[in-house]
């Protein structure tokens, strides 16, 4: 069977790239910068160092990059401390304003949406979206997106007009895989660098937790799905049945049930997803990068 070819990149390369692009935006739109939505995460960590780094070689522009913490009760400390500890990494300036207050402020409109985990998840993200837009619009900046390849355009794992209402996508071109790797290039911890992808939308909620794989499988499937194979071999591909054979018994060991009884059902799982974010990016796709990969 032949091989799922995946990207590799010089990271020099197109964090150049990514950078001539928002530089490129901002200057479109004739704005004063970014703002960013830092969660203390390995995508929004990226995506405000690219952005960063861009300005500062650019910067008889004066363009300003502002990070804006957005904590409910559902965030660890170590969510804070880590977003905080990347904003002065990076020497930008941030604010942080607790969103509890005008989340709770939707129970005289939307009760019903207290009565669902999965529906107060999503009021809480466009929440922080409505925050978000409103200081771009205030400060005259547009809002820098923190998706990935694999979350946003792979699987959608995004809420519309959530996280998902931004004017334009970064690392939209970049897998989860090639985030970390771009972001040990720009000097990030380790401990940024291999966080586990939360939303912290949901107590004690992981990515992985809720789809019962990681973004590892999503790049594997999707890349081979857009290569041309089917799902039936993609399911028996000796690139990903131990990959998955491996997470669904970690799965099992770590919380106790179980997810998927197959490997099938796994890649079946990601293929619908898939499907569900081409419907998606038909309401809301902002631009991303043209960057150069090279694929192996």
């Amino acid at each position: 069977m032949k091989r799922i070819k995946l990207a590799r990149m010089d990271c020099e390369k197109v964090s150049g790239e990514i950078g001539d692009f928002v530089i490129g935006q901002v200057g479109y739109t004739g704005t004063t910068g970014c703002v960013v939505g830092l969660s203390g995460g390995v995508d929004s960590s990226t995506t405000a160092a690219l952005i960063k780094r861009a300005f500062d070689r650019h910067a008889a522009a004066k363009y300003e990059l502002v990070g804006y913490l957005l904590p409910s009760n559902l965030n660890q400390p170590d969510d804070l401390q880590d977003a905080e500890e990347v904003a002065r990494h990076l020497g930008i300036r941030c604010e942080t304003h607790s969103i509890e207050t005008p989340v709770a402020a939707f129970r005289a409109t939307n009760p019903e949406a207290f009565e669902s985990i999965f529906h107060k998840g999503n009021l809480i993200s466009r929440v922080r979206a409505n925050v978000l837009s409103t200081k771009a619009a205030t400060e005259r900046k547009i809002i820098a997106g923190t998706g990935n390849k694999d979350e946003d355009f792979g699987i959608g794992y995004y809420t519309l007009f959530g996280d998902g209402a931004v004017h334009l996508s970064p690392i939209g071109g970049l897998s989860k895989r090639l985030v970390r790797e771009m972001a040990g290039f720009l000097g990030l911890g380790s401990h940024i660098v291999n966080r586990v992808p939360a939303a912290g939308l949901e107590p004690g909620q992981s990515d992985y937790k809720d789809l019962g794989y990681d973004y590892d499988v999503v790049e594997l499937v999707t890349e081979g799905h857009v290569q041309g194979f089917t799902l039936a071999e993609l399911a028996r591909h000796p690139q990903i049945v131990p990959v998955v054979e491996k997470q669904m018994e970690h799965y099992q060991k770590v919380f106790g049930a179980v997810k998927f009884t197959s490997v099938d059902h796994v890649v079946a799982d990601v293929l619908r997803r898939h499907e569900m974010a081409k419907g998606k990016m038909k309401i809301l796709h902002p631009p991303s990068p043209r960057i150069s990969l090279a694929y192996e």
